[in-house]
């Protein structure tokens, strides 16, 4: 009899061992919706979209700007910002300060024009027809200079800066421009020549012109020398230098047909139309042409042959 009750009771601890065991290694599956364990909940909207390069503000057609008007700066800071270009005759001075506010389209400019660097004149301006360049045509007309357009893509900040400038304070950029070109006068650099003629029309209205309206010719200078005192004995007839003469008439239509600067209502003529794109309409805003650009609807299309050397003549 004793036998029979240690049997059973061995029996009853045997199953309790055995569910407690099955207890143990199947424990209960985890609630609905609970993260596996080490890998973060992902939410189902396929792959995210891949950042591009972000969008500049001053592209036209782009809807409301994503920030608001840069800080105003001073005299000094504008002084030191035109200092570069304040020197340029009217002409091209006009449509670099246009063409600086369509800053993030300066890079693919210069790149464009270093790869057809061999062409020029007609040739270029049917280049530029053909390949169909999604440019704004005070960019276009820079493409003609590429010494220009490559100072400009080299120090995109400066760039954007002066862009920034033209569209929020036009007026007080052009007399910074008006301010450094009375010292360069003042100390004698600044003169007539050959190919310009510096005019005086009173305070703040210093013009450098071209002799030949069709032909310019850009110069090149340091700020460090030109708007300082010169040295002793330093021949101040070497201080600017000037580059291989431009035709433009090619380019009538890129805003070439009589670019102007009025220094006493700091206006920009472009094509004889003053030149209205501010801060506030830069995202709207379409300079009126005498003869348009004609734009394909479609996108660019490299028509014409490029080549990545530049050729000897």
């Amino acid at each position: 009899m004793l036998n029979k009750v240690v049997l059973a009771a061995v029996a009853i601890a045997g199953s309790l061992s055995m569910a407690a065991l099955a207890q143990q290694q199947a424990p209960p599956p985890p609630p609905p919706g609970y993260p596996q364990a080490g890998y973060p909940q992902q939410q189902q909207q396929g792959y995210p979209q891949q950042p591009g390069y972000p969008q500049q503000p001053g592209y036209p057609a782009q809807g409301q700007p994503p920030y608001g008007q840069p800080p105003l700066l001073a005299p000094q800071q504008l002084d030191q910002l035109v200092q570069r270009i304040a020197l340029y005759p009217d002409p091209l001075l006009a449509q670099v300060l246009t063409a600086s506010t369509f800053w993030n389209q300066i890079p693919d400019a210069a790149t464009w024009i270093d790869q057809h660097n061999y062409l020029r004149g007609d040739e270029l301006s049917r280049a530029i027809y053909e390949d169909n360049l999604p440019f704004d045509p005070s960019v276009l007309a820079l493409l003609p200079f590429p010494s220009v357009l490559d100072t400009m893509a080299r120090d995109p900040g400066w760039t954007q800066a002066m862009g920034s400038a033209v569209l929020a304070q036009r007026p007080e950029v052009m007399d910074a421009v008006q301010r450094m070109r009375q010292v360069a006068m003042n100390y004698g650099y600044l003169q007539s020549n050959g190919d310009y003629r510096v005019m005086v029309g009173g305070p703040g209205d210093i013009e450098i012109l071209p002799i030949n309206s069709g032909l310019i010719y850009v110069p090149y200078y340091d700020p460090l020398v030109v708007f300082a005192a010169p040295r002793r004995g330093f021949y101040i007839g070497s201080a600017i230098s000037f580059g291989p003469g431009i035709f433009v008439g090619a380019f009538a239509p890129f805003g070439w047909a009589g670019p102007t600067l009025a220094w006493r209502t700091h206006e920009i003529f472009i094509d004889h139309r003053p030149w209205a794109r501010t801060w506030v309409n830069r995202g709207t805003y379409a300079h009126s042409y005498a003869v348009p650009v004609p734009r394909a609807a479609g996108p660019r299309v490299e028509r014409h042959e490029s080549r990545e050397y530049r050729e000897h003549r």
